[in-house]
């Protein structure tokens, strides 16, 4: 019993044998909380600010190692928290030391899915909501749907609608009832009930907005009180464009404005070359969909007709390939010098200030 209550004292009082081994595995703890604050840190703002985290290099005061590592490497000239931490990797006395890319990856998901549960608390709190969604193909060619929810944000004194973007699914059914699917799941798994949207909005295809077997119709019928709304944006620029492509003049007025941007973009060097002429607003690709797009690409030849026709010069000097250097020479000499040409040019330059 004597043994048993000195042990109690000791244990009370934090003497025992192993007080300095405790102390120090204190110290070392709190050591590592401050520098996993300081990386969580780092992370958070370049994920904020979409900044590439990672280089050609992962190695501490190396060339190319990335913008991480060398955030690690600004913050040891004045923390003496993350200094410590970079002597001792440097001089491999640990091996732990999270900043490895898989340590990055692992907490941009970690602070994607805290910050994906905020936003479903203020859905949730608000309790109906709308769903807007949208498919296109990225680099890799994979079709991938983006959704987003639409609700009223009173998580604070001022109230206000709020927009959240909850992240891209990938795509392998594009068909009303396969893309339906994925939302009606990806609800599920937000723990969003389906009942609770009062509206959607996607764009012109079929397999969206199909009053048969698009999503809007497959939601409708889960959910009556879901009303649909078409994208105005889309439809006008879809009105306008189809309204240009009825017109022969326009048809072959922005398909010159294509030829020249093809021409340059099809390569690096002839890329370099129009770079080398123009100094103002560089050309721009005509857009089936986006009818912004047209002014935007007739602007930039507009502004710099004579340095783009010096430019297409250039190219039909150099080009090795005879159908490109003969396409570049035959834009210069006669269509960009034709009158019709240069009017359409101006008008459609006054047509911008108009609209």
């Amino acid at each position: 019993m004597t043994t048993w209550y000195e042990l109690r004292s000791r244990l009370q009082t934090h003497q025992t044998i192993d007080k300095a081994t405790q102390r120090q595995l204190e110290s070392e703890k709190d050591r590592w909380r401050k520098v996993l604050f300081r990386i969580v840190c780092i992370v958070k703002f370049l994920s904020k600010h979409n900044i590439a985290f990672r280089g050609t290099n992962s190695k501490l005061y190396e060339d190319s190692n990335g913008n991480f590592l060398g955030l690690v490497e600004m913050s040891a000239e004045f923390d003496p928290v993350i200094q410590e931490h970079v002597r001792r990797i440097t001089n491999e006395e640990t091996h732990a030391h999270y900043l490895d890319h898989k340590i990055q990856n692992e907490l941009i998901h970690l602070l994607a899915s805290a910050i994906k549960s905020e936003i479903v608390k203020k859905i949730k709190s608000a309790k109906y909501f709308s769903v807007i969604l949208d498919c296109t193909p990225d680099a890799s060619h994979q079709e991938q749907m983006s959704i987003i929810i639409r609700y009223v944000d009173s998580s604070s004194s001022h109230v206000c609608i709020g927009e959240s973007f909850l992240g891209f699914l990938d795509v392998n059914h594009t068909t009303g009832q396969g893309l339906f699917e994925m939302l009606e799941n990806e609800l599920k798994l937000l723990d969003l009930d389906i009942d609770d949207v009062r509206g959607q909005g996607y764009d012109n295809g079929s397999n969206m907005k199909g009053t048969h077997h698009g999503v809007q119709r497959r939601l409708l019928n889960v959910n009556p009180r879901a009303f649909y709304s078409t994208c105005g944006c889309h439809s006008l620029n879809l009105t306008l464009c189809d309204m240009a492509k009825t017109c022969g003049k326009a048809k072959d007025f922005f398909g010159i404005i294509q030829r020249i941007y093809t021409i340059f973009a099809n390569s690096t060097k002839k890329w370099h070359i129009l770079k080398e002429n123009i100094t103002g607003l560089t050309l721009k690709s005509v857009s089936a969909t986006r009818w912004e797009s047209h002014i935007d690409s007739v602007k930039a030849i507009r502004l710099q007709c004579a340095d783009i026709r010096e430019a297409l010069l250039q190219v039909s000097e150099i080009d090795n390939d005879i159908k490109t250097s003969s396409e570049a020479k035959g834009l210069e000499n006669n269509e960009l010098r034709e009158y019709e040409f240069i009017v359409a040019i101006v008008i459609w330059g006054i047509g911008k200030l108009v609209f």
